[in-house]
């Protein structure tokens, strides 16, 4: 019998359910109250949205070196998935989910799979190594790409204190020396650095699911036809 495949919903429920067992109710309720100022605020914001052109900037593989964007997407759209850090629970959840559920649909048509973080390069490949991810890791310098879609926060100040009651400093294990963080989200980028889709998950606990990811891409590949794609 075939073992039922879990949404990241789901698996997302486990890991609150765990924590509302396993943190004390002042824990839980600092990282609720962070979670749900973020949706306000990013109810209130201007972001980038599909059609946006994005800037040319580079992110950096934590295995070779530079990416332009505009290599990137040379042959077609490329998927772009923001996530935290690497140390990050919900991160550590979503990103095998995605090399489960995602990437190999993906690769089948054709379409690059880049998982980005503000992390530095040396820090930040440790996730791909651990989970022998077998799509791209790579860093956003000073979360230069992440500002430029106006997707970037900082932990409200409960939350640095309680991280560094706990000898956290959100700087120094990302290596920015700030508390700066993409929020979640996924992006169809295609020629010309033109977004063609764009899903942001300020609640980092909500996060998109790879069959929306899938019909997305599609759409956008059955918008061009085959020999224009290269």
């Amino acid at each position: 019998m075939t073992e039922a495949k879990q949404s990241l919903a789901e698996l997302f429920g486990e890991l609150q359910a765990e924590r509302q067992r396993t943190w004390t109710p002042e824990a839980y309720q600092i990282q609720a109250n962070q979670r749900q100022r973020l949706v306000e605020d990013f109810a209130q914001r201007t972001y980038a949205a599909a059609g946006d052109v994005v800037a040319p900037l580079p992110l950096l593989d934590v295995t070779s070196g530079t990416i332009a964007l505009d290599d990137l997407v040379a042959g077609g759209p490329a998927v772009l998935i923001f996530f935290r850090h690497a140390g990050c629970p919900a991160c550590n959840i979503a990103l095998p989910y995605y090399q489960r559920e995602l990437a190999p649909a993906l690769k089948k048509l054709g379409v690059p799979l880049v998982a980005v973080s503000p992390q530095v390069p040396e820090r930040l490949a440790d996730i791909k190594t651990r989970h022998n991810f077998d799509f791209v890791v790579a860093s956003d310098p000073d979360n230069a790409l992440g500002k430029s879609l106006n997707i970037v926060f900082e932990s409200d100040e409960p939350s640095k204190q309680a991280a560094l009651a706990t000898g956290i400093s959100l700087g120094d294990l990302i290596g920015t020396g700030t508390w700066e963080l993409p929020a979640p989200a996924v992006i169809i980028l295609d020629k010309g650095r033109v977004i063609r889709f764009i899903d942001i998950s300020p609640d980092w606990v909500v996060r998109t699911e790879a069959e929306t990811v899938i019909g997305q891409v599609q759409k956008v590949l059955e918008k061009v036809p085959e020999a224009q794609r290269i």
